[in-house]
């Protein structure tokens, strides 16, 4: 089994997703999804999304944020929980 660097629940067909500031930032890897995604920020300060090509953009909590199929992203930790919910589109 993967090893990964948040913990999940399966909540009405979307993931809930909880990732710790204690995670070592390597294990939050540049990679890119199977599908087009839409994350909710539900809790977090001071994290970050950065797609391909684009500067880092700060999450913030109440915003939603768009990933295409396919483009390269990755989180950068922050200062406390990170909590998102993801919805497959």
């Amino acid at each position: 089994m993967e090893n990964l660097p948040y913990q999940q629940q399966i909540i009405d067909n979307k993931k809930l997703r909880i990732f710790s500031p204690n995670v070592d930032s390597d294990e939050l890897k540049w990679h890119r999804d199977r599908e087009n995604r839409l994350v909710e920020v539900l809790e977090g300060e001071n994290w970050y999304l950065q797609m391909d090509d684009e500067l880092p953009k700060r999450l913030t909590v109440g915003e939603k944020y768009y990933i295409p199929i396919g483009v390269y992203h990755r989180v950068i930790k922050g200062d406390s929980n990170l909590k998102v919910l993801i919805s497959i589109l």
